[in-house]
C-alpha cells in the first residue's frame, strides 16, 4: 500500500510566539522607514512580513499595541547594548564613557531603518503619552549613568564646563548625528560620526582623553 509522506512543517508556521513577534516588529520597523508612522498600517507590515493580517492580530491585537512594542523593541535594544558595553569596558570612568557613547555608532545600533523608528516615533511624543513614557523611563536610567561618569571625569581633572553641561551636550550632539546619519549618508557616516563625539570630549577633558579617542 503507498503512504503519502508527510510534509515538513514550514519554519514560518511553526516559528515560536516570541520569534513570530520579533518578525513581525523587524517588519514594523521597515514598514516606518519606508512609509512613515502615519502611514504604516496592518496592512504595510503583513506586506513586508509575508504574512496575513490576521497573525498581526493574533500577536498584537491593534495597530497601536503593535507600534508602542516595535518602540520598546528599539528602545530596550539600546538599552541593553549600552549596558553590555559598561559591563565589558575597562574600570576607569573614562573607559566607561567611551564605550557608552560608542554604542550610538555601532552599527547594529545606528542602522538607517532604526534611526527612522526613533525620529518617527520622537515626532509623534509629543501628542502620544504612551511614547513619552517610554522614552521618559528608559532615558532617565541612561542620563543617570551619563552624568556620573562625567562628574567623576570632572573630578579627576580641571574643566570649564559643568558635568550636566558636557553630558546635555553629549546627548544633544549624538541626536544631531543620527540626523545626520539618516538624511546625509553620503555626507555621514559611521567612522565620522563617533571621530566627531571623540573630538568633543577631548575638547571638555582635554587632561583625561590623550590617545585613547583615536578612531
Amino acid at each position: 500500500m503507498n503512504q503519502t509522506l508527510a510534509k515538513p512543517r514550514s519554519k514560518r508556521r511553526t516559528a515560536s510566539k516570541e520569534q513570530r513577534q520579533v518578525q513581525l516588529i523587524k517588519a514594523t520597523i521597515r514598514s516606518i522607514a519606508k512609509n512613515g508612522l502615519s502611514v504604516t498600517t496592518m496592512a504595510t507590515v503583513a506586506k513586508e512580513a509575508q504574512l496575513s493580517q490576521g497573525i498581526i492580530n493574533l500577536h498584537f491585537q491593534s495597530k497601536e499595541r503593535l507600534l508602542e512594542e516595535t518602540l520598546l523593541y528599539v528602545v530596550d535594544e539600546y538599552r541593553c547594548a549600552w549596558r553590555k558595553a559598561l559591563e565589558s569596558s575597562g574600570d576607569s570612568a573614562v573607559e566607561k564613557l567611551v564605550s557608552m557613547l560608542n554604542v550610538d555608532f555601532d552599527k547594529r545600533i545606528c542602522q538607517r531603518n532604526k534611526l527612522a523608528v526613533w525620529f518617527a516615533f520622537w515626532g509623534e511624543s509629543r501628542s502620544r503619552l504612551t511614547y513619552r513614557k517610554i522614552y521618559a523611563e528608559r532615558e532617565k536610567e541612561y542620563k543617570q549613568v551619563l552624568n556620573g561618569l562625567c562628574r567623576e571625569i570632572c573630578s579627576q581633572g580641571q574643566s570649564d564646563v559643568s558635568a550636566s553641561h558636557i553630558a546635555t551636550g553629549l546627548v544633544s550632539m549624538h541626536v544631531g548625528l543620527w540626523l545626520d546619519l539618516l538624511l546625509a549618508p553620503a555626507e555621514m557616516n559611521l567612522e565620522q560620526a563617533r571621530s566627531i563625539s571623540h573630538s568633543y570630549l577631548a575638547v571638555v577633558f582635554p587632561d583625561q582623553f590623550p590617545g585613547i579617542l583615536r578612531v
